[in-house]
């Protein structure tokens, strides 16, 4: 990846107890990028990175100026990409330091549903900061479940608060149908790369967010409250030298998604890569959109 495209590292010890101290209400940033609800890019560059994908999109996060539109507007399913607006909904109404309690419904949801999972067990009381790295890490869909049912309160409550947010952002080709992305009987849910590209600008402001989707290994030691956890992330971009995250998610519907993020010059760029073919290929097309907008940025 080009030289210019620096790591965004996490929150300093100083940094993260402030945020897991203060109320969920300061820590979320409101006010989404301005980004063009239909935009269009005519006459790319012949250096433009081959997409596979069947959607793609990168926006210049600080700016809101729209870098790469392949398909951006076009509604498909995003799998578990929408594991992103759990933790910024959680994060609106919670504080990391709350606790939740696990309970046996959560783990055999992702269980019976076929969904990855945190591994967590049932009766363990963990708080929400330390139960957002088993959301996001391994893509928990125990984890999603145990924070919606809390926090909705009950699921259909949460989802509820999802598409109201998907709103507020001007996310206006998103419907959510879960917590979690996994595929419903009653139909799946649907989103499209811009919106996820919004949605992650907004939720990256989140320090919290930020630090939990830039990390690639989280332990939690045992206590009397909880047993002991190691989650490990499944974004593979994050070994590539300027990577943030921010979030991965397959079913055989959705394909390969991704949603990725990387700092240059000061300028946070964002991207979504949808419904990829190869799993390996999302996360190298995304390191060559990064660096291919951050020397776009740099002209």
């Amino acid at each position: 990846m080009a030289g210019a495209l620096a790591l965004v590292t996490g929150l300093s010890t100083t940094a993260h107890a402030a945020a897991t101290a203060a109320p969920a209400a300061a820590a979320v940033v409101t006010g989404a990028p301005s980004v063009p609800a239909h935009p269009a890019l005519t006459g790319l560059a012949a250096d433009t990175p081959s997409v596979y994908g069947r959607a793609a999109y990168l926006l210049d996060a600080s700016s809101g100026k729209v870098l790469f539109d392949k398909a951006g507007t076009e509604r498909m399913p995003i799998a578990s990409l929408t594991k992103t607006m759990t933790a910024y909904v959680v994060l609106k109404n919670a504080k990391p330091t709350d606790v939740v309690r696990i309970k046996a419904e959560d783990v055999a949801y992702a269980e019976n549903g076929g969904g990855t999972t945190a591994d967590l067990s049932a009766g363990d009381r963990i708080t929400v900061g330390e139960l957002l790295y088993g959301l996001m890490l391994p893509s928990g869909a125990d984890a999603a479940h145990a924070l919606a049912r809390t926090y909705g309160p009950g699921v259909q409550g949460f989802v509820a608060k999802m598409n109201a947010t998907a709103r507020e952002l001007g996310m206006n080709n998103t419907r959510y149908v879960n917590a979690d992305g996994l595929p419903t009987r009653a139909g799946d849910g649907y989103s499209t790369a811009r919106d996820q590209a919004v949605l992650g600008a907004q939720a990256l402001r989140v320090p919290l967010i930020k630090e939990v989707a830039g990390t690639r290994r989280h332990g939690l030691d045992a206590t009397e409250e909880h047993g002991s956890y190691v989650w490990r992330n499944t974004n593979r971009l994050l070994g590539s030298p300027g990577a943030v995250g921010l979030k991965t998610g397959f079913t055989q519907a959705a394909g390969y998604c991704l949603a990725f993020a990387g700092e240059s010059g000061g300028r946070l760029l964002v991207g979504v890569i949808l419904d990829e073919s190869a799993s390996s290929r999302r996360f190298s097309t995304a390191e060559s959109l990064l660096s291919w907008g951050s020397a776009k940025q740099s002209a």
